[in-house]
C-alpha cells in the first residue's frame, strides 16, 4: 500500500496541473467550483500553504471519492500520510498551513467513513500548529463540534465551541482584512448549533442573531416561514457565492448545502407544501448519495424524512400511503445499520440514535394502524422509545402531526440530531 500512495503521489503534480486546475492555471482546484474545503478571504489562499501539498490534497480526495469504496479511501489517506510527512521538514506559517490542510482532509475522509475518532484525532492535532493561521484553527474546532454533536458528546461539543469563540475574539483582531465572512460569524454559528441541540433557545438565538447568515443552522429559533426564509438565505448564498470559508467533516459546505436543502424540505412539508418539500428532499437525497454514495447512513438519514412527510400529506389529504412509507422506513433503517429488535438493553450504544428511533418509531406508526401488524407495530414501537435519547422532545412529540404554527422538528442531517 505504500508503493501504491508513492505512486498515486508522483501522478498527482501531473493530473492535478492537466485537470483539476480551476480557469486561472494558477489557482488549486482546492479552492475552485465547491471544493471539499473552502477558502478564508483572511484566513488562507494558495499562496499560504505549499502548492505540491495542495495538488496532493485535491488529488487524494479525489481518487477517494472516485469509487466511494474502503479501497479507494485507504489509497487517498496514504497520499496524505505521505504528503503530511514531507512537511515535518519545514517550519513557521507557510509549512504549518499546509500541514493544518493535510489534517483537515484526512480528518473529513475518515469522518465521511464513520471513522470518528480517527477523524477527531486529526482535528485535534491542528491544535498543535500555534503558527497556522486563524482560519485554519477555526476551520479544525468547528468541525470538532460537529463530530462532536454527530457523536451525542455535547458538553464536549459546548466546551470547544467556547474554546473557539475566545480564540476569535483574542486573534482575529491582529489578523486584519475584511472578510466577508467573518471568523466571529463562524464561531458564534457553531456555538448557535450547540445552544440549539441543548434546547437552549434564547441563548442560540443570541448567537445566531449575531452571525448574519448562520451557515445552513436550521431551528425553530423564531418561527417557521422566518426559519424558512433564512434557509433559503443560506442557500442563495451557497449556491451563488463563492465560499469564502475553510471547512471540514460535516461543516464542509457540500453538507451545509444537504442540510440547507433537506430543511427546507421538511419546513415545506410542516406548512404543507408537498409538492415542493418532495421536490427539495428528492434533490437532497439525489445529492446525498451522488457525494457519500448510495449505501452511506447518511442516506438513511435523508431517507427518514421522506416517509414522515408522505405522513403528514396522507394525514393532511385524508389519503394511504403506508406501503410508500413502509418502503422509505424499511431501507432507511438498513442503511442506518440499526440493531436487531431482540436488542433490548436501554444503555445499548446506538450511532445517530435520535434518527434511528425516529425511523422506527415512524413504522412502528404505520405497522399499528394494521389490524394484523399491529404486534409487529407495537414491538418496534418499544424500542424506538427505549433507544430515544432526545433530552428535549419526546418521540411522541416528533410523530405528533401539529399545526404549521406549533413547534415543528426538523432533522438536521449534519450532525443527525432532531431540533
Amino acid at each position: 500500500m505504500i508503493g501504491v500512495a508513492a505512486k498515486l503521489s508522483r501522478k498527482a503534480n501531473s493530473a492535478v496541473r492537466s485537470s483539476r486546475l480551476g480557469p486561472n492555471s494558477n489557482t488549486p482546484y482546492l479552492f475552485c467550483q465547491s471544493p471539499p474545503f473552502r477558502t478564508l478571504h483572511g484566513g488562507i489562499n494558495g499562496s499560504d500553504a505549499s502548492p505540491v501539498a495542495l495538488q496532493m490534497i485535491n488529488y487524494a480526495l479525489s481518487h477517494a471519492r472516485s469509487q466511494k469504496s474502503d479501497e479507494s479511501y485507504g489509497q487517498g489517506l496514504l497520499v496524505l500520510e505521505q504528503c503530511l510527512s514531507t512537511q515535518f521538514s519545514e517550519e513557521g506559517q507557510h509549512a504549518e498551513n499546509s500541514m493544518g490542510l493535510v489534517l483537515l482532509a484526512m480528518s473529513t475522509l475518515f469522518s465521511e467513513r464513520g471513522n470518528f475518532d480517527d477523524a477527531i484525532e486529526k482535528l485535534q492535532r491542528i491544535e498543535d500548529l500555534t503558527h497556522s493561521s486563524l482560519g485554519v484553527r477555526v476551520s479544525a474546532m468547528e468541525a470538532l463540534v460537529g463530530l462532536h454533536l454527530e457523536l451525542g458528546q455535547d458538553d464536549a461539543s459546548s466546551v470547544i465551541a467556547d474554546k473557539c469563540l475566545e480564540l476569535v475574539e483574542k486573534e482575529e483582531p491582529k489578523t486584519g482584512g475584511g472578510n466577508s465572512v467573518p471568523l466571529s460569524a463562524r464561531a458564534k454559528a457553531a456555538k448557535g448549533l450547540v445552544e440549539l441541540v441543548c434546547g437552549n433557545l434564547e441563548s442560540a438565538e443570541t448567537f445566531l442573531q449575531g452571525c448574519g447568515n448562520s451557515e445552513g443552522i436550521t431551528g425553530e429559533v423564531h418561527g417557521v416561514n422566518i426559519v424558512e426564509d433564512i434557509i433559503v438565505q443560506c442557500i442563495d448564498v451557497l449556491i451563488y457565492s463563492d465560499l469564502h470559508a475553510l471547512a471540514a467533516c460535516n461543516m464542509s459546505s457540500e453538507e451545509v448545502l444537504l442540510a440547507a436543502t433537506c430543511a427546507l424540505g421538511q419546513l415545506e412539508a410542516h406548512m404543507g407544501n408537498y409538492g415542493d418539500a418532495e421536490d427539495l428532499l428528492s434533490r437532497a437525497l439525489s445529492n446525498t448519495e451522488d457525494h457519500f454514495g448510495s449505501h452511506h447512513p447518511k442516506v438513511g438519514v435523508v431517507l427518514t424524512c421522506l416517509p414522515l412527510m408522505f405522513r403528514h400529506k396522507a394525514m393532511q389529504e385524508h389519503s394511504s400511503s403506508l406501503l410508500i412509507q413502509e418502503g422509505l422506513y424499511r431501507k432507511a433503517i438498513e442503511l442506518l445499520k440499526a440493531p436487531p429488535l431482540e436488542t433490548n438493553d436501554a444503555e445499548a450504544k446506538v450511532d445517530r440514535s435520535d434518527i434511528v428511533a425516529l425511523a422506527r418509531g415512524g413504522y412502528a406508526e404505520a405497522l399499528c394502524v394494521q389490524q394484523n401488524r399491529k404486534v409487529q407495530g407495537e414491538k418496534m414501537k418499544s424500542w424506538a422509545e427505549a433507544a430515544w435519547r432526545n433530552r428535549r422532545l419526546s418521540l411522541a412529540d416528533v410523530l405528533e402531526i401539529s399545526e404549521p404554527s406549533s413547534k415543528v422538528h426538523v432533522i438536521d442531517t449534519r450532525t443527525c440530531r432532531v431540533l
